[in-house]
């Protein structure tokens, strides 16, 4: 099995939104925000290959929104998905399996492109199959006032439209040394993956623990639909990943991309950082 870490481009969000009850004197020291109190934020992948399966987990915000899109979240940076793909020697086509944690914009929006005449869209990745889970598309395609905005029909429809779309349960292995746990406090049975590598326990974080400035228990996005049931998920996985060695990698975090935890006087924290291919 190897792992590659996929930069699919920065965006950016509301500071104070992303950080909930914190106050701005603190997580501006954390990830310090420009005169609009936005930040920015990385879109970042796991690209997975194992045997004959190449599983790509989350794809970022795709290229397929209008400008009017794009201005409410400042798309920057160099990285794009398919450029990160072939630098690390891969085509969309190569893609046996695309593993969504969830189907909010940022983190599905790279499925689904145009088709070539602009009349309708295709899977960005032809030869894959997607997964979910039920819980998690039923909320997604029938979606609550509050987190429509995130749900958009173009990311998630023409998948279930493809005859591509399958469903995990919780705790089911999509393969040997790949499985995952569902949390309840960000949205609706969002996966979670955790995978065995090199004798590591790799964790894709998404939006549980989206960067590691998150890793304090109370540092709680105001995006979360149950945040007190955040505090219980976070609470009880962070002592498991600390009993346990765990990897934990951000899709989020500008700078991060993996770290180890330390119990201190404080609660957990950092106690290494690195990347997937320092591993």
């Amino acid at each position: 099995m190897k792992l590659y870490s996929i930069e699919t481009g920065y965006f950016k969000l509301d500071g104070g939104a992303m950080f909930g009850v914190v106050p701005k004197s603190i997580w501006n020291k954390l990830n310090p925000s420009d005169a609009n109190n936005m930040c920015n934020w990385a879109m970042r992948c796991l690209l997975v290959e194992t045997g004959d399966r190449l599983i790509l987990i989350d794809n970022g915000m795709g290229e397929k929104q209008d400008d009017k899109f794009f201005s409410h979240y400042f798309l920057n940076g160099d990285d794009s998905l398919h450029k990160s793909l072939a630098k690390a020697g891969f085509s969309a086509a190569d893609i046996t399996d695309v593993f969504l944690t969830h189907l909010h914009f940022d983190h599905c929006g790279g499925s689904v492109k145009w088709n070539a005449d602009r009349t309708g869209y295709e899977l960005a990745f032809p030869n894959a199959t997607f997964w979910s889970n039920e819980e998690h598309w039923n909320t997604a395609t029938q979606p609550n006032a509050r987190e429509k905005a995130s749900f958009l029909k173009e990311n998630i429809l023409p998948i279930k439209e493809s005859g591509r779309l399958k469903f995990l349960k919780d705790r089911e292995e999509l393969l040997p040394g790949f499985k995952s746990f569902f949390v309840y406090g960000h949205t609706e049975a969002m996966m979670l993956p955790v995978i065995q590598w090199n004798g590591n326990t790799v964790v894709y974080c998404a939006d549980l623990i989206p960067s590691a400035g998150h890793i304090p228990v109370p540092y709680v996005m105001a995006y979360d639909m149950n945040p007190l049931i955040t505090l219980e998920e976070k609470s009880k996985f962070l002592k498991e990943a600390v009993n346990g060695n765990y990897i934990l990698f951000f899709e989020h975090d500008l700078v991060t991309e993996c770290c180890s935890l330390q119990m201190t006087e404080r609660g957990v924290r950092v106690k290494e950082t690195m990347k997937v291919s320092d591993l």
